[in-house]
């Protein structure tokens, strides 16, 4: 009876520490994703675009369709990579990182150049929309870019996990994965369908919930430019300040304590909401500096196309 007493101890010995472990695991998973955020918001704000001006009906298969894209880009390609890299090269972990938060400047840059300088949509009255090709171009350009966001993503949540063992390492950063692709497919899969639910409340029977349907029908391209606007505003932040601090790491710290200098004073000034003005202060000055970097890559970029098809010409 002793030894049976002594058994049950130690499975509930065992079952407690495997309950810690899992909510410390749950615990860093959840904490190295706010870090992740701005990229997230982009995320979100970026893929509905996939799926306009395609039939309704195909709007959830193409989120799935991304989604999985997704899965397969963060746990079958990046998470054995970043681990290798940290590994065996970590020393490359902020180069790569740096590299990354240069491509969301240069994505935040071009966002807005665009808005000044949109290109006109040709229309060809004679040759119709092929939806299934436009369909299959359209996933295969947003797991395309979900692969870029994918590695952002998992460098800054390896850069943030604090852990004693590759393989705890390894499940943190896949519960990191699996729950930001999750919420954020699942966000994008309510959004595309927003003004449907609106508008099925708009013919409901009741006049409250037809008033909500039309305020959500009428709503959704505002919300949605205005989700795009926060994306890229966080796309800037997040690259700015990536590229800031990994300055710092070689030795230039002249922009990061520029940035903490003028946070601080804020925070000292501000009699009200003093924390959220010193964040907003780093976040529009990282800003600034990731519009900057952005804009000079756009130029790079632009130059180097224009080149090579001088180049192709000759």
């Amino acid at each position: 009876m002793s030894g049976l007493l002594a058994l049950l101890d130690d499975v509930a010995a065992l079952t407690k520490l495997a309950a810690a472990q899992l909510d410390d695991i749950s615990a860093q998973a959840a904490k190295v994703g706010v870090k992740t955020a701005g990229i997230l918001i982009d995320d979100t704000a970026v893929t509905p675009k996939y799926v306009h001006g395609l039939p309704a009906a195909r709007e959830l298969p193409i989120v799935w369709q991304i989604a999985r894209g997704s899965f397969f880009n963060k746990l079958v390609i990046l998470l054995p990579v970043a681990m290798l890299l940290n590994t065996f090269a970590p020393w490359m972990l902020s180069p790569l990182l740096m590299i990354g938060g240069a491509y969301l400047c240069y994505e935040g840059a071009e966002k807005i150049w665009h808005s000044f300088h949109p290109k006109p949509i040709p229309v060809d009255a004679e040759n119709p929309v092929d939806h299934a090709h436009l369909e299959k171009q359209r996933v295969a350009g947003a797991i395309k870019t979900d692969f870029i966001l994918s590695a952002e993503i998992m460098t800054i949540a390896l850069s943030s996990i604090e852990a004693n063992s590759i393989w705890r390492e390894a499940l943190i950063l896949a519960v990191v994965a699996v729950g930001i692709t999750v919420l954020v497919y699942g966000s994008v899969a309510i959004l595309v369908k927003l003004d449907d639910i609106g508008l099925k409340m708009a013919q409901g029977y009741f006049a409250a919930t037809r008033s909500l349907g039309r305020l959500i029908v009428r709503g959704m391209p505002g919300f949605m430019d205005m989700i795009a606007t926060i994306g890229t505003a966080a796309m800037l932040w997040v690259g700015g300040s990536i590229i800031i601090h990994g300055l710092e790491g070689f030795g230039l710290a002249q922009i990061a304590h520029f940035v903490e200098d003028m946070s601080v004073r804020v925070r000292e000034f501000a009699t009200v909401a003093s924390g959220f003005l010193g964040w907003a202060t780093e976040a529009l000055l990282s800003g600034i500096f990731g519009l900057a970097v952005g804009l000079v890559v756009l130029v790079v970029m632009i130059a180097g196309t224009r080149l090579t098809a001088g180049f192709r010409k000759g």
